[in-house]
């Protein structure tokens, strides 16, 4: 197959779509299909994706696989390159570009080019939904946030009946979208999978002897963005807790973004700065050794559609004390791997603190994440499952046509 895929988020951007999308391509490439991204430029950035070739090289005899539009570098709480749908130049490739299908990750900018080159060459146009506007509104300024997310959710449930099939990473985000409005039957959840290739011969005391944190210490883990939308805030209270009555334990956090000064200064106002270490952004070849050297992974995010590093966390053996909300309560199994509690800080410590307490019922769970993610969420086993998606929709489009030429 040669496939498409239209997204506003890409490389170097380190968010959750470009992991989907790069989880995803280089599983379909591996099987021998020909993907092809569009995606908004980044100042100084070049691909390293072997098939990538910069736009302006294109030819003929160089004919690439990544093509960028020129885009507008937004600085509002996070950097973030806005697209500008419009380039003569990937104009006249698409229009001499040969496709099977178009996989939209966005309704919006690319997207809209998305749908209309899927009209264009009259092949099938997939949306993949993977966002729960109404937690990202704060990322709009001067528009009241009720309004806006009103606004963006009727846009994008418009746009989701208009396509061929529907993607949500987990059911939970289907029902959701249902309620929203959206009535394509051809609405599927199909979660992104951990790349494996990534994630072997961890190596857990690298990270330990770096902080200096001794075996019989205790250390949590997160992995996040540190941002509103992620629930940080509350997330810190409780890890606070927890730290406080557990002299044993540390807390990793590898991440970055606007509250991190603030988080800091929680840690240094509780005398917690030895304890809690702030690690930034890590490069996603070393995240491995990471969660190979935490020992529970705790998560409080209510904005997830999957919540990947979780499934991530999952792979790498850890049991999860999790908020019950999208995302997390799709993967976690509640008294199998990991605890999914309510929004309460004590409660929210008391499960952290219950497996802190109990090593063989830590072991157990980290066992059955490793299990569970083994069985449902990898890359091969995500990556089949839209693969026939795909073929569904094609054969149903041939089928179409067939039937309209007929007539």
């Amino acid at each position: 197959m040669r496939i498409a895929i239209f997204t506003n988020n890409y490389l170097p951007n380190p968010y959750g779509v470009t992991q989907s999308i790069e989880s995803f391509r280089k599983q379909f490439e591996k099987q021998g299909h020909s993907v092809f991204i569009f995606a908004p430029s980044t100042k100084g950035y070049i691909d390293e994706n072997p098939n990538a070739c910069p736009t302006e090289n294109f030819s003929k005899k160089n004919f690439g696989r990544v093509f960028r539009y020129p885009s507008v570098d937004i600085k509002y709480k996070i950097s973030f390159p806005l697209a500008i749908p419009y380039s003569p130049k990937i104009h006249k490739i698409l229009k001499n570009l040969k496709l099977d299908i178009i996989h939209s990750q966005h309704h919006t900018l690319l997207g809209g080019e998305a749908s209309k080159w899927a009209k264009r060459k009259n092949i099938p146009l997939v949306f993949t939904w993977h966002t729960l506007f109404d937690q990202y509104v704060h990322f709009a300024p001067l528009v009241p946030k009720k309004w806006a997310a009103r606004w963006i959710i009727k846009k994008a449930v418009r746009y989701a009946n208009q396509a061929d099939y529907v993607i949500t990473p987990t059911e939970s985000v289907r029902e959701i979208i249902r309620k929203w409005g959206v009535t394509n039957n051809n609405l599927v959840a199909i979660p992104t999978g951990v790349e494996e290739a990534s994630y072997q011969e961890a190596n857990r005391n690298k990270i330990r002897i770096k902080y200096n944190i001794s075996e019989n210490e205790i250390l949590l883990l997160l992995v996040s963005r540190l941002t509103a939308e992620k629930n940080i805030e509350f997330l810190f209270r409780a890890a606070v807790k927890v730290l406080k009555n557990n002299k044993n334990t540390k807390f990793l956090v590898v991440g970055d973004g606007y509250l991190v000064s603030q988080l800091k200064s929680m840690a240094e106002d509780y005398n917690l700065q030895d304890r809690i270490i702030f690690e930034g952004i890590v490069d996603i070849s070393k995240i491995k050794n990471y969660y190979a050297a935490g020992d529970i992974f705790i998560y409080a995010s209510k904005s997830e559609t999957q919540g990947m590093i979780v499934s991530e966390a999952m792979y790498m053996g850890l049991p999860v004390v999790a908020v019950s909300a999208t995302g997390s309560k799709d993967l976690v199994e509640n008294n199998v791997n990991g605890f999914l509690v309510r929004e309460d800080e004590n409660e929210f410590a008391a499960a952290v603190e219950k497996l802190i307490n109990d090593r063989d019922l830590r072991q157990k769970f980290g066992a059955n994440s490793a299990r569970i993610a083994r069985e449902k969420y990898t890359d091969s086993i995500c990556a089949n499952k839209m693969l026939d998606v795909y073929e569904v929709v094609i054969q149903n489009a041939k089928c179409k046509n067939q039937n309209v030429n007929v007539k």
